[in-house]
């Protein structure tokens, strides 16, 4: 027998669906499907209301598809990139933009849709901020073993501040962010200090400047090491225009002894004046 049954289908469109199935089986089986694809959204505005702190976002889509011709809303300091099959495919600095073949063309080429393409289709779609990042704070959390010219082998402790952003949005993708969600400033904090000690413990390394020469010229030494970190973060993306050393230390002990052969050096001076003097009347 043949069974008749009025569907409702309010989450998608206001409309009523009438399904004629022969069994029981085939009935579940129809509505389940009409219900599947009904109930699909169809995403026709894309925007990040980036939160303090985020750096990277991924759209929730899971079974949605995106309208052809939505609207795609990209801030000042942020890039949106769609991707297709898990590869980044179209990139979109600031502006305002609306989705179709024109504004697709990576997408459309690699799916093939022909000038008359105008249906939904699927894509991750990834936001994320490239402004630079500053305040960041950096320091050794263990003391950095040097041998230098005047002292010898010493522990050099130091601290400072740092800013980054994102270069390369395809390389800091592939590299850090490809199987996550969203990724904050916090999660790569501890990554970005151990390439910036790692950096220094190198440019120390080499023994050439005495401490001394080094403390005296942070300026010179903030500039190497600003250089050294960047090169080291290209890797992933991620540019470092700013570090600056605020700090340079040595243990006390070898502070006290610095601070005693200049007491000497002062009193020195001090006896070749007095003998300067003596023999001057």
């Amino acid at each position: 027998t043949t069974e008749i049954y009025t569907l409702s289908l309010h989450d998608a469109l206001p409309i009523s669906l009438t399904c004629a199935v022969h069994n029981g089986a085939r009935r579940s089986q129809l509505l389940g499907d009409t219900m599947g694809f009904f109930s699909k959204q169809f995403i026709d505005i894309i925007e990040w209301d980036e939160r303090p702190g985020q750096l990277a976002y991924r759209v929730p889509m899971e079974d949605n598809e995106i309208q052809y011709g939505a609207k795609l809303t990209v801030r000042e300091g942020q890039q949106a990139v769609l991707s297709n099959n898990g590869t980044l495919a179209d990139h979109f600095e600031p502006g305002m933009y609306e989705l179709h073949t024109d504004t697709l063309p990576i997408i459309t080429a690699l799916e093939n849709w022909d000038k008359g393409f105008k249906s939904p289709f699927k894509s991750d779609v990834i936001f994320f901020s490239t402004r630079e990042i500053t305040g960041l704070k950096w320091g050794t959390a263990q003391p950095i073993t040097v041998r230098d010219p005047e002292f010898g082998a010493v522990r050099i402790r130091a601290f400072g501040t740092y800013s980054f952003r994102l270069g390369s949005v395809d390389q800091f993708y592939n590299t850090t962010f490809a199987n996550l969600d969203q990724l904050w400033i916090s999660d790569m904090e501890a990554q970005m200090r151990s390439i910036i000690a790692t950096s220094l413990a190198a440019l120390l390394g080499s023994g050439k400047t005495p401490f001394l020469d080094m403390a005296a010229d942070q300026a010179a030494l903030s500039q190497e090491l600003q250089q050294a970190a960047d090169n080291a973060t290209d890797q992933w993306g991620i540019v470092i225009p700013t570090l600056f050393v605020e700090s340079l230390s040595l243990p006390e002990k070898v502070q006290e002894a610095i601070d005693n052969r200049a007491s000497m050096g002062a009193v020195g001076n001090l006896q070749d004046y007095a003998t300067f003097k003596a023999a001057d009347s």
